[in-house]
């Protein structure tokens, strides 16, 4: 029952054949057995079992508040939970606990899903691997899947892979069946990024389609609440729920929620794919390439037509996006002043002296370091220089998809990151900016221009390791774009997990492979 997915549990719920609580129970066991993942920071057991009660009760009285109604999710650390701390994977927050929630995370509640707990991720979401917060490193869970251990010989202990980040937690946390959804941030492809490296399809919506309000800001032009699945049609299904205006967030857009699933019938017969020439980046993996060519036969194949087209500024993506985000990092980190919330330092000899001391204990090096580059660049001897040269590349960047988009072409087709999973211990050897550099390389465009986006898995490489790609379509296509990663889904065949079993931890693997669904569920 762990392997399938949300509409297959919704419809086991209504049928009586699984209850809320005996699921809920499986998913916290499910949490214990896969601790050394590090997947959570915050494992609230009571609250999901009282939450699954509920929805249990609700069940046998026939009026579940819809398909969400008993199901487990899981939420990235840096969105607020009422009465649930939210520490943003760092020192500074270690102790905080918010007084509301977030407007997704109350969505979610409000359909009747049961929280299982917060998922580890980079400090203040400052990351591409989920290895810099200060509660450790997130373990990928296809490192101790038979594919990768049979290929490469693995060492549990000393080869295991990254997450990806920033939300490698929650990532972790789909791919190792302990929850069926989680929620993510994505500012630069801290969804899509993890979702690539364990395997699961990782949607960053259209820039004020979900409200932010609640999550916990790195760059707030750029940020947006991300999800997470193991298939394009929960995806849809968890946006149904999320996406619409918020009085609290007033860049939220005027959407109504929407309960529809994907059509099972959907064609790409006359459907335009872009394949952007300039994404044949440097350091661009030739397997990826390979499974990058394939998928886009295969779309050929069901009808599509294929188009290389040109996102001539693309180049510069990367460059401006550093000088935004640190820009805008650096206003929103002046909050964390040891006056009013978070970590308070003892220093006392002068409130200055305070001050400093507290960012200096609460922060790790990669947010100070975010922050310094960020007031440099917002020098008023400085400022024309870079954030405003940033800003109007970032409207040359954003020119460049509308004049792709207003020429026919439907979606693009791209890489999501250069490679599959990169070995902890040769991750860490280069510095944060230079690995996030490297990582958002093909997913931090569509957050400058606000576009939505979806990752999804297609094949695993040589190593045994998911290999992800991604589709970018116009502002609030969503659900075209998640209706072709559907198609995509069921030509390319992507293998269950199958065993994320740890032979030197003792853990069982519980995984269930989409070919076993049916038994699963009428045991």
């Amino acid at each position: 029952m762990l392997g399938v997915t949300i509409k297959e549990v919704s419809l086991a719920f209504r049928e009586g054949r699984m209850s809320p609580t005996e699921l809920c129970r499986k998913c916290l066991n499910r949490i214990r057995k896969m601790r050394h993942l590090n997947a959570y920071i915050t494992v609230t057991e009571e609250l999901a079992q009282k939450q699954a009660r509920e929805s249990e009760a609700r069940h046998h009285r026939g009026v579940p508040r819809g398909p969400l109604d008993g199901i487990p999710f899981a939420v990235k650390d840096n969105f607020s939970t009422e009465n649930v701390k939210t520490t943003c994977a760092s020192r500074m927050l270690k102790d905080y606990t918010p007084p509301y929630n977030a407007t997704v995370v109350q969505k979610l509640l409000d359909q009747g899903a049961v929280l299982l707990g917060k998922t580890n991720m980079d400090e203040f979401a400052m990351g591409s691997g989920s290895t810099d917060g200060t509660f450790g490193p997130v373990r990928n869970p296809w490192s101790y899947a038979a594919p990768y251990r049979e290929q490469t010989g693995a060492q549990p202990d000393s080869d295991w892979v990254v997450a990806g980040g920033s939300s490698g937690g929650s990532a972790a946390a789909v791919a190792s069946f302990t929850s069926y959804l989680a929620l993510g941030s994505d500012t630069g492809g801290s969804t899509r990024n993890p979702g690539a490296l364990c395997g699961v399809v990782a949607l960053k919506p259209t820039y004020g389609l979900v409200s932010r309000h609640g999550l916990i800001p790195l760059v707030n032009s750029m940020d947006v609440p991300g999800i997470m699945t193991r298939s394009a049609n929960d995806a849809a299904i968890v946006l149904g729920v999320l996406q619409g205006v918020d009085v609290r967030d007033s860049t939220t857009l005027p959407v109504p929620p929407s309960l529809a699933e994907l059509p099972d019938d959907f064609s790409v017969n006359g459907l335009r794919v872009g394949i952007p020439k300039e994404y044949h980046a440097p350091g661009l993996s030739p397997e990826t390439v390979e499974q990058w060519s394939r998928v886009a036969d295969l779309l050929e194949e069901a009808g599509a037509r294929l188009e290389q087209v040109s996102l001539p500024h693309t180049p510069y993506s990367i460059v401006c996006y550093h000088v935004l985000c640190t820009a805008e990092v650096a206003s929103n980190m002046a909050r964390f002043d040891g006056l009013e919330y978070g970590h308070r330092s003892e220093t006392d000899s002068s409130t200055e002296a305070m001050y400093a001391s507290t960012r200096h204990e609460g922060f790790n090096d990669v947010v100070r370091r975010r922050i310094l580059c960020g007031n440099y660049f917002l020098l008023k001897r400085n400022y024309e220089h870079y954030f405003v040269k940033a800003q109007k590349v970032r409207r040359l960047i954003a020119n460049d998809f509308t004049c792709v988009f207003s020429s026919g072409v439907d979606v693009l087709l791209t890489p999501t990151t250069l490679a599959d999973a990169t070995r902890y211990h040769d991750f860490t050897q280069e510095d944060n900016q230079t690995r996030s550099a490297q990582e958002d390389v093909f997913t931090q465009p569509a957050n400058i221009a606000g576009l939505p986006a979806v990752s999804v898995p297609v094949a695993l490489s040589r190593r045994g390791l998911p290999i992800g790609l991604q589709l970018i379509g116009p502002t609030l296509h969503d659900r075209k774009l998640l209706s072709v990663a559907q198609l995509i889904e069921r030509k390319v065949g992507f293998p269950s997990i199958g065993n994320c079993s740890d032979s030197h931890h003792g853990e069982s693997g519980a995984s269930e492979g989409a070919t076993k669904r049916e038994q699963t569920l009428a045991a």
